[in-house]
């Protein structure tokens, strides 16, 4: 009798715990998504600000340059929006490159803004990372602008509407 109970008690110790970890898995892994969904719409919020559509303006309308030389003759105005620019480039490589944000979503949002920012940047980039030295600079930028230019080319998505209507 007291081994069937011990037995049954046993059992009971380990189903318990098979069921904590069950839902400890469960939890870990909802709090994961909740986190990555958090991230996504806050990036998202990001990318519709006044702030951002303004930097992407002056971006796309300025003239770009070529060396570090010629970004410091800029009037400080435009060297502000275009440091903001790389930045909030930069962080969103960083976003991708640690799986915190998809990289489908940066696609979806900003596409080929992303590569061709990168491309207008990049020799002023490039000469700064020499002559300041810096090899570090803009790198996740850099980094995110050659996957996104790479999926465009290689495995271009269909515009949702042309699936979804």
């Amino acid at each position: 009798m007291e081994t069937t109970i011990t037995l049954a008690a046993n059992a009971a110790i380990a189903l318990s715990f098979i069921v904590a970890l069950v839902f400890g898995l469960a939890q870990v892994r909802a709090a994961a998504r909740d986190r990555r969904e958090r991230l996504t719409l806050e990036t998202i919020r990001n990318f519709q600000t006044r702030e951002f559509a303004e930097l992407l303006q002056s971006f796309s309308r300025g003239t770009m340059y070529s060396t570090r030389d010629d970004f410091y003759a800029l009037p400080s105005a435009e060297q502000v929006l275009f440091i903001q620019l790389s930045q909030e480039m930069e962080s969103l490589g960083i976003l991708v490159a640690e799986g915190l944000i998809d990289l489908d979503l940066v696609d979806k949002t900003l596409g080929s803004f992303v590569s061709t920012a990168w491309e207008k940047s990049r020799p002023a980039i490039l000469d700064m990372r020499e002559k300041n030295p810096d090899p570090y600079l803009a790198e996740y930028f850099q980094w995110l602008a050659e996957r996104i230019d790479t999926r465009m080319r290689e495995n271009p998505r269909p515009p949702y509407f042309e699936n979804h209507a």
